[in-house]
């Protein structure tokens, strides 16, 4: 046989090694699968270890039927509620860790929060505690003053919530108003989430 022929059909038997080694493509997508399952589940146990840790606080007061004239309103994005000061300490109890639209309502009786697809809540103007422009919380870090973090009461727990608005001019009048309403700005240090990054 001549050499050109054999070589020819090395060539082809490779050729069709290659295609019909379904054994090796089986378990590598069989074991990609079980590695992103893996990954998967150790995120749902992290949120539920986080969810039993916050387990304790109060579920956060509903909307009440009626909370009087607008001092301000804020379209934009609610980005998550941590432990006051601890901007890495993301509370997911009660749907506080979701992340969402917003729509923020400022009256004299307090905070009316709405968020499509995720729970709406109220904080009286008794549990506001102050209001900051910051650069980060739970995950999501943005330039300076563009995130607007509001520190209130829920139950014996202070906790950060923070809101980035579709126009973030407007945080400065937010934070002005908050603090006007709670009677001081927030005491938790403006600095902290550069202080937990090191």
């Amino acid at each position: 046989m001549p050499l050109t022929d054999l070589l020819a059909g090395e060539t082809v038997e490779q050729k069709s090694r290659e295609v019909t080694d379904w054994g090796a493509h089986i378990g590598w997508t069989i074991g990609t699968l079980l590695f992103i399952a893996l990954l998967y589940w150790l995120m749902r146990r992290g949120w539920q270890r986080r969810a039993t840790l916050h387990g304790e606080l109060p579920a956060p007061q509903a909307l009440p039927a009626e909370t009087g004239s607008a001092r301000l309103t804020l379209t934009g994005r609610y980005h998550a509620s941590t432990t006051a000061g601890q901007w890495l300490d993301r509370v997911v109890a009660h749907g506080l860790g979701t992340r969402s639209q917003a729509e923020l309502t400022l009256t004299e009786q307090g905070l009316s929060i709405v968020r499509p697809g995720a729970a709406d809540f109220f904080v009286p103007a008794s549990a506001l505690r102050g209001a900051r422009l910051d650069t980060g919380i739970a995950g999501k870090v943005l330039t300076q003053g563009g995130l607007l973090v509001i520190t209130w009461q829920l139950g014996d727990q202070q906790l950060d919530s923070g809101f980035r608005a579709d126009h973030p001019a407007e945080h400065h009048a937010w934070v002005k108003a908050i603090n006007e309403l709670s009677g001081g700005p927030a005491d938790a240090a403006a600095t902290h989430h550069q202080e937990g990054a090191r």
